[in-house]
């Protein structure tokens, strides 16, 4: 069993610790001890609960084929005549896309603006990171 640290776990959910130990505390998720000794929740359980979050529909994305999507806030728009370089910060993730300055001006991404990364690849690749 696969034991993951309060403070990475509410990391990886994009909530406070103080949030965490409060869901473990009313159970909604198992909590426990590592092997330091440290205060930490379920691996399986983080991961069905993390699924369970994402189900949800807060920002009114609705639905879409592509399943990899990130919403955050524009940060930075960046266009000549032609292309347009667009910054997302999606949580603690930046997401930078080159689109057309034509698609830009539609949508009327700025900074400020809530919008969606929709990622559609072949190929991607994942590393194990050790926590």
């Amino acid at each position: 069993m696969t034991q993951i640290r309060i403070s990475i776990a509410a990391d990886l959910l994009g909530v406070s610790d103080d949030t965490l130990r409060r869901w473990v505390e009313a159970g909604r998720l198992t909590g426990g001890t590592d092997d330091s000794g440290r205060q930490s929740v379920d691996g399986a359980a983080l991961a069905a609960l993390a699924q369970e979050l994402a189900e949800g529909d807060p920002l009114g994305e609705g639905s879409r084929s592509a399943r990899n999507h990130l919403t955050g806030l524009v940060t930075r728009v960046v266009s000549d005549k032609v292309m347009s370089q667009v910054e997302l910060q999606c949580g603690r993730f930046r997401v930078v896309s080159l689109i057309s300055t034509e698609a830009v001006e539609e949508l009327g991404l700025e900074v400020g603006v809530v919008a969606t990364a929709v990622i559609k690849a072949t190929n991607v690749t994942i590393e194990r990171n050790r926590a």
